[in-house]
């Protein structure tokens, strides 16, 4: 008769995921043992069966709840069950900075990131996830990439459920009989993916007449395509600056004539781009209004400062970089920062271990 259709379904998004990776690169799933991530887990193994894609298992163990450890065990002791083979149960030491939720993403992928060097990292993201993830940025006020949520694919990350629904991922699992691990965290209210998951969704579901997640989700799919086209534009535009500048594409100078003939939303992706590809991090929305006055609303004033001690200047039509005398940031650049910065923070959460 056939699999469950929430098993075929999750198999199904798997094996179009991997469609575009030779059946040589190895992959592992990110796994903590929610019904997300083991859902994905199981169909992996299926996939992994059947083309003899090398396949294998990831689990960090946060440390920061009682018994992760032996959570984390137990993880690592399914995944050879279902036939995936490395299995890597990784303990990481949490921070501090950026809050709970920024520290265990800091954690979490830095101990994914070396299994992306030469593979694909699997996570159990869904539609439920990238619309929380769409609300959080609207809240934040943090911009269009940030509403454009979290990409299917990108630097050797697979998010292959992002279309379906966390009720089909539970439905895989029970259909499967795989023994799904409830995370505490999931239901903490200290955490606002938590609050968004349990309140604010539920709401807007009952007042919109449903089909909330599923539009969020789709808007995330909509904003992500324009921005594609407007980032290509943007790299197109700067190598034509810099060209301009007399420092050739991605130079030190920038000319203020060529920029000036783009539209704002071209030019502010530029200017952020240059300035942090010379090693200026994360500037906000308060550093590029600032950059971009330099184009726009030149009155002779003087240089930016921006983050780890740089500053731009605008002299004989072109703008320049200052690299700092040193790597500490200037009182003004971190003022600057601390009052508008945002590094998708807020993006993965410690309440859903797979993000």
């Amino acid at each position: 008769m056939g699999p469950h259709p929430a098993v075929a379904a999750v198999r199904l998004a798997v094996r179009r995921a991997l469609a575009a990776h030779p059946v040589s690169t190895p992959a592992f799933v990110a796994c903590s043992g929610g019904a997300d991530s083991l859902a994905l887990a199981a169909a992996l193994a299926f996939d992994s069966e059947r083309s003899g894609r090398p396949a294998g298992l990831v689990c960090v163990d946060h440390g920061v709840q009682d018994g992760s450890a032996g959570q984390a065990a137990r993880v690592g002791a399914l995944g050879y069950e279902l036939g995936l083979s490395p299995v890597h149960v990784l303990g990481v030491d949490v921070g501090s900075a950026g809050g709970p939720e920024a520290a265990a993403r800091t954690a979490r992928y830095a101990a994914l990131r070396p299994f992306t060097e030469h593979g694909l990292v699997l996570l159990g993201h869904t539609a439920d996830d990238q619309a929380e993830t769409v609300l959080l940025g609207l809240g934040r006020g943090s911009g269009p990439r940030s509403i454009a949520g979290m990409r299917s694919e990108h630097q050797g990350y697979l998010r292959p459920l992002l279309a379906l629904r966390r009720s089909e991922t539970e439905a895989a699992c029970q259909a499967l009989g795989l023994p799904v691990w409830h995370d505490p965290h999931n239901r903490d209210p200290r955490f606002r993916r938590t609050r968004l998951r349990q309140e604010v969704l539920p709401l807007l579901e009952d007042v919109l007449a449903g089909g909330v997640t599923e539009a969020l989700a789709r808007t995330a799919g909509q904003v992500r395509a324009d921005l594609d086209t407007l980032e290509q534009l943007a790299e197109q535009a700067l190598a034509s600056a810099a060209s301009g500048g007399g420092g050739g594409d991605g130079g030190d100078r920038l000319s203020v004539e060529a920029l000036s003939r783009h539209p704002d939303g071209i030019v502010s992706r530029v200017l952020k781009s240059w300035a942090e590809r010379a090693g200026a991090r994360s500037l906000t929305a308060v550093h590029v209004r600032e950059l971009e006055r330099l184009v726009r609303d030149w009155h002779g004033q003087g240089p930016i400062d921006l983050p780890g001690g740089y500053r731009a200047e605008r002299a004989s039509g072109t703008l320049g970089l200052i690299a700092p005398a040193d790597p500490v940031s200037s009182r003004a650049a971190q003022s600057l920062t601390g009052a508008a910065a945002d590094n998708d923070a807020g993006r993965f959460s410690p309440c859903h271990p797979e993000e």
